[in-house]
C-alpha cells in the first residue's frame, strides 16, 4: 500500500466555471497552483488536460514518483440538483412508502401561495413495501418475508432499476432485516442476461439514527448519486495513469474530499456518494481553518500565540464563478447534521456552509416589473461572461471589468484576454432597459450581488448569535477579492484576509485535509444512565472507526478520537451535540445556555445519539515564514489606471500592483487594485493593507462604525 506522504500531492476542485489545481512537491517543498476552464459535459477532461499541461511544463515525474490526488467534485451535487441520478427504488416497511412524499409538517415558505414542495426523489411506482416489523427497542415483532424479496427482484429489473435504498422502520435499533434484504439484492443472479448488480444502500450503513424522514431521505440520496459517482471515479482512476505516469499505475492514489472536511479512499467514496455532496466548498473551509492555525488570524495579527488555535475567529467567503459559499469558524469549523439541498434533508455531519447563486458569472437581468436582478442563474464556463468572447448577457464579471477594477490583459496570467468592448456593449443595452448609463448599470449589478452575499453572511453569523465585528473575513475564490472589502464594511468586520492562493484555496484545502470519518447511532438513554453503559455504546463506534481509519493508511499515533453525544431536555424535539464527559448534564446545560440564552438545570435530559469522529492526521504542506521587509511596495507597482471605485460613480486614477511581487511587510493604502494571475483584489478608499509573513494580504477596513463600547 502506498504511503500517506507521496512525492507529489495534488488537490483538484471542479467548479462550475473553472477547475482548480494545487500541486505540492514534498521533495523541493514547492507549491504550484493554476486554473483550467471546466468541461461541464465531461468534468474529467479538465482534470486530465490540466495535469497533462502542468506536468509537461515541469520536470517532476520519474518512474518511481508516487502521486496522491485528492479530488473535490460537483458530480454528486449536480446529479442531485439536476435530478440526473441513477434510477433508484426504495424498499421500506409496509405502510411507510410515502414517508418521502409526506416529509415534515414544517413549511419553509408559509406565506408563499406559489410555493411548490420539492417532489420526492423516488416516484411512487418505484417505492415498494415489505412485510416485516422491528419494535422501537429492536425486538422482532414480525419476521421478514424473504419470498417477497425474491419476487421483487425481477420487478426491479423490468423497471431498469440501478440502485436500491433500503429503509425499514426502527432499523437503527436492529438492522437484521435491512441486512438480510441487502444480502439478497447484492448476491442475486438473474437468469435472463448478464446484468450489473444493484447498488444497494441500506440505512444502517448510511445513517443509523431515528427520525424516519431524514434517515430515509439521506439513504435515498446516497443510492441516487453513488452510481454516478462510482462511474465517474472509476473512469478517472483508470485514465489517470495514462496521463501522469504510464506503465506504473500503482504509483497513483486517488482520494476524494468529503463534506465534513476530511478525505476518504475512492472505494469509500464510491459507496458513500452522499458524503461528497459538498466536497468542493468543504475544501475551502478546511484550508481557511488551516491558515487560521498557521498564522493565527483572529484580529491579533502577529502578536497571537500559535498555542491558542481556539481563538481563531473567521468568517469564510468563497466567491467563484457560479456561486458563493460562506461559513463561520469559531475555534473550529461549524458542523451540522441538518443540511438541506433542493429542499431534501441530508442527516450526515457536514461542514455548515451556506451556498447562494451569486458569483462572477451571475447573470444580470430585468424582471417584468422593470427591476434589475442578479442571479441565481450563471453564465458558467460556456458561454461565460460576455467579456470572455462568447456570451451575450451581462454578468458580475462584466460589471467589474467595465468599471476598470480588472486588467483585461492580465486575466489568468495573460492566458486569456478579456474583451472590455463586449462588456460595454451588454451593459449599455442593460442600462437602456433600466433607464440609466453603463456605469450605473454596472454599479447596480455589483450592489445587488453584494446584497445577496451580505444576506448569506448574516445568516451564518448574526442569525446564529455571533457578532461579525468579532471576526475576520477570510476571502477566497476567483471573484472574492473584488467584493470582500465592501462586504466587510457593510457588516462592520474590521479585517479582511486574502491568502496568496485565494483563487485556488478550495483545491489547497484538499491537500491539508485529514482523513476524517464520522459514526453515529441512536441509543435513547435517560440522563441517569450509568456512565459505563454510555461509554460502552460509544466504544462500539470507536472500534469500528479505528479499524477503518487504520485501513486508510494512517499511522496509529496520528489518530485522534472525538467522542460526542446528542443530548436534549426530555420532551424537546431536537438535540445539541456536546463532547462526552463525566458531567454530561453540566455540559449540556452550558451548551443550551450558549445557544438559546437559558437552561433548565432542574429538567431531566435524554441522550439521543452517540457520535464518534475519528481523525487521521496527515502531514500537510509546510510554509516558509517570510522575513518582513521595507513597507514600500514599489517593486510590485505596475501603473495607475482609471477606475470607478465606489458608488460615487466617479472615475479616478488608481494604483495597480502585481500580487506575485509583493513581499512580507509591504503596505498599500487604498484605493488600490492588486492583480494576481488568477484573481484580483480591490482595496477600497479609506482601507489599508499589509502583507504578512505568510504572504496573506491583510486589509484593515476603514469607514466602519463600532459602537459597542
Amino acid at each position: 500500500m502506498m504511503t500517506m506522504q507521496p512525492r507529489l500531492r495534488i488537490g483538484i476542485d471542479i467548479g462550475g466555471t473553472f477547475t482548480d489545481f494545487v500541486v505540492f512537491d514534498y521533495r523541493s517543498n514547492e507549491l504550484h497552483s493554476f486554473k483550467m476552464p471546466s468541461t461541464p459535459d465531461d468534468p474529467s477532461q479538465a482534470v486530465l488536460l490540466g495535469l497533462e499541461d502542468f506536468l509537461g511544463k515541469h520536470d517532476l515525474v520519474t518512474a518511481s514518483t508516487e502521486f496522491q490526488i485528492i479530488h473535490g467534485s460537483t458530480i454528486a451535487t449536480n446529479a442531485l440538483l439536476e435530478r440526473k441520478g441513477a434510477v433508484t427504488a426504495l424498499i421500506t416497511t409496509e405502510g411507510f412508502k410515502d414517508v418521502l412524499q409526506i416529509g415534515r409538517q414544517t413549511r419553509s415558505s408559509l406565506y408563499d401561495f406559489n410555493f411548490e414542495h420539492p417532489s420526492a426523489l423516488i416516484p411512487d411506482h418505484l417505492r415498494f413495501e415489505v412485510n416485516e416489523r422491528i419494535g422501537p427497542h429492536g425486538c422482532i415483532i414480525q419476521p421478514l418475508d424473504t419470498d417477497q424479496i425474491n419476487e421483487l427482484i425481477p420487478v426491479l429489473r423490468s423497471l431498469n432499476v440501478e440502485a436500491v435504498a433500503i429503509c425499514l422502520l426502527f432499523a437503527f435499533a436492529n438492522p437484521i432485516h435491512e441486512r438480510e434484504i441487502a444480502e439478497h439484492l447484492r448476491n442475486c443472479t438473474y437468469p435472463l442476461e448478464e446484468l450489473p448488480k444493484f447498488f444497494v444502500s441500506p440505512s444502517y450503513e448510511v445513517l443509523p439514527e431515528y427520525r424516519e424522514y431524514e434517515r430515509t431521505s439521506t439513504t435515498v440520496i446516497n443510492a441516487y448519486v453513488s452510481p454516478i459517482v462510482q462511474r465517474y471515479l472509476s473512469q478517472l482512476d483508470n485514465t489517470l495513469p495514462q496521463t501522469l505516469n504510464p506503465g506504473t499505475p500503482d504509483s497513483i492514489r486517488l482520494r476524494v474530499m468529503q463534506s465534513n472536511g476530511g478525505n476518504i479512499s475512492i472505494q469509500d467514496a464510491q459507496r458513500n456518494g452522499v458524503r461528497c455532496i459538498l466536497s468542493g466548498p468543504a475544501g475551502g473551509v478546511t484550508a481557511a481553518h488551516f491558515l487560521g492555525i498557521k498564522s493565527q488570524i483572529e484580529g491579533e495579527g502577529e502578536s497571537a500565540s500559535i498555542e491558542t488555535p481556539a481563538n481563531i475567529k473567521l468568517i469564510t467567503f468563497d466567491m467563484g464563478g457560479t456561486s458563493t459559499d460562506v461559513s463561520l469558524i469559531d475555534g473550529e469549523p461549524s458542523i451540522t447534521t441538518e443540511t438541506h439541498l433542493t429542499g431534501l434533508p441530508i442527516g450526515i455531519p457536514v461542514l455548515d456552509i451556506q451556498t447562494i447563486g451569486a458569483g462572477g458569472g451571475s447573470i444580470a437581468w430585468v424582471d417584468p416589473g422593470g427591476a434589475l436582478r442578479v442571479g441565481p442563474e450563471s453564465a458558467g464556463a460556456n458561454p461565460g461572461p460576455a467579456c470572455y468572447g462568447s456570451g451575450e448577457i451581462p454578468t458580475v464579471t462584466d460589471a467589474n471589468l467595465y468599471l476598470g477594477r480588472m486588467a483585461e490583459e492580465e486575466f489568468l496570467g495573460g492566458r486569456q484576454k478579456l474583451e472590455k468592448s463586449r462588456a460595454f456593449k451588454v451593459l449599455s443595452r442593460l442600462g437602456e432597459e433600466i433607464g440609466s448609463n453603463p456605469e450605473q448599470a454596472a454599479l447596480g449589478i455589483i450592489d445587488i450581488a453584494n446584497s445577496h452575499m451580505e444576506r448569506a453572511l448574516r445568516v451564518i453569523s448574526v442569525e446564529r448569535g455571533y457578532d461579525p465585528r468579532d471576526f475576520s473575513l477570510l476571502s477566497f475564490g476567483g471573484a472574492g477579492g473584488l467584493h470582500a472589502a465592501d462586504l466587510a464594511r457593510r457588516l462592520g468586520i474590521p479585517q479582511v484576509v486574502i491568502p496568496p492562493m485565494a483563487a485556488t484555496l478550495s483545491a489547497f484545502g484538499m491537500l491539508v485535509g485529514d482523513v476524517i470519518k464520522d459514526y453515529s447511532k441512536t441509543v435513547m438513554l435517560s440522563g441517569d444512565t450509568p456512565m459505563s453503559k454510555i461509554h460502552e455504546a460509544v466504544e462500539n463506534l470507536v472500534n469500528i472507526g479505528y479499524r477503518e481509519v487504520l485501513a486508510e493508511g494512517v499511522v496509529e499515533k496520528n489518530i485522534i478520537i472525538e467522542r460526542l453525544l446528542d443530548v436534549r431536555y426530555k420532551g424537546q424535539s431536537y438535540e445539541l451535540t456536546i463532547p462526552l464527559s463525566e458531567s454530561i448534564g453540566e455540559g449540556f446545560h452550558q451548551a443550551h445556555r450558549q445557544w438559546y440564552g437559558y437552561d433548565r438545570a432542574e429538567a431531566d435530559i435524554e441522550i439521543v445519539n452517540t457520535r464518534v469522529r475519528i481523525i487521521g492526521r496527515l502531514i500537510p504542506p509546510d510554509f516558509t515564514v517570510q522575513q518582513m521587509v521595507d513597507p514600500n511596495p514599489i517593486n510590485a507597482f505596475i501603473q495607475k489606471r482609471p477606475v470607478i471605485i465606489d458608488q460615487k460613480n466617479q472615475w479616478q486614477d488608481v494604483s495597480f500592483y502585481r500580487g506575485e511581487k509583493l513581499s512580507a511587510g509591504n503596505q498599500i493604502k487604498g484605493p488600490a487594485i492588486v492583480i494576481r494571475d488568477d484573481t484580483t483584489i480591490l482595496i477600497g478608499s479609506g482601507d489599508s493593507a499589509v502583507v504578512d509573513r505568510y504572504l496573506n494580504l491583510v486589509m484593515e477596513i476603514g469607514n466602519i462604525r463600532d459602537d459597542r463600547h
